[in-house]
């Protein structure tokens, strides 16, 4: 099950103590098709979180509107599961009930809990690992638990808030197939934020780039290449350059003059 989402002419502000009012963005529209996997790129500040939290239900735009399957996002629910960079665990409870949890909340059955988490442990590759708590576990281990935490209760879309930047290089890149793997199993729409370009063309059907404050989207760029991508290619070559050029034209135009 997947949904698209929607954003219609979105603005945010933020008010601080004293008053003061910062435009972080004004009129987004976006449009993301059902099943897409979508990364947002940007920098600090521009607004990507907030995005990724108005389609979680965790923050109201101040104009506009998002939807999630042509629905109208008024509060947070199971059909938008989240995955961060912290990766949130409870440390008390096994890996398995950590992946249970959700389950549990909604009063699921108990056989078809089991039944869940058995597959979804599968999914990630960590069935050997149910009993073990997270301390026991790497930084990559947890995030698979994390991810599957958020795919057990099915949600049309998956939110990740930049959920490997905390990893080292070569577990990075592991987790990158892992996810793409995972994706491509369960049809899941993603919303992805990274400042990685690279991360970005690996992952992604489409590419949104976002200007400094106050943000636009400055451009969306389709990569149609088949997976696995080989980083190496010169149609991966080509879209990361693009995407390169007009991200720090919008930063700083210095920054390209030797692109």
């Amino acid at each position: 099950m997947s949904a698209s989402i929607d954003f219609r002419g979105v603005s945010m502000k933020f008010r601080s103590a004293s008053g003061e009012t910062t435009v972080v963005f004004d009129s987004i529209d976006i449009s993301i098709a059902a099943g897409e996997f979508f990364c947002v790129l940007g920098p600090s500040g521009c607004g990507k979180t907030t995005l990724l939290n108005m389609i979680a239900g965790f923050v109201m735009p101040e104009n506009g509107e998002v939807s999630v399957g042509g629905a109208k996002v008024r509060e947070p629910g199971a059909d938008r599961g989240c995955v961060f960079q912290e990766y949130s665990l409870f440390p008390w409870l096994t890996v398995a009930e950590n992946i249970e949890f959700g389950l549990k909340n909604r009063n699921v059955p108990h056989p078809e809990r089991q039944q869940l988490v058995a597959r979804h442990l599968g999914l990630i590759g960590l069935t050997d690992m149910a009993r073990k708590y997270p301390f026991e576990l790497s930084g990559g281990m947890q995030q698979r638990v994390g991810i599957a935490r958020a795919l057990i209760n099915s949600p049309a879309v998956l939110l990740m808030d930049e959920p490997f930047a905390a990893l080292d290089a070569i577990t990075r890149t592991l987790m990158q197939r892992e996810l793409m793997g995972i994706w491509q199993q369960t049809g899941t729409t993603v919303f992805y934020i990274t400042h990685n370009i690279d991360e970005a063309v690996f992952l992604g059907t489409r590419v949104a780039v976002m200007s400094s404050r106050p943000s636009r989207v400055v451009d969306i760029v389709p990569v149609e290449m088949a997976h696995p991508r080989e980083r190496t290619s010169a149609g991966f070559n080509e879209i990361y350059k693009r995407l390169e050029k007009t991200l720090y034209t919008h930063i700083d135009p210095r920054m390209t003059e030797h692109a």
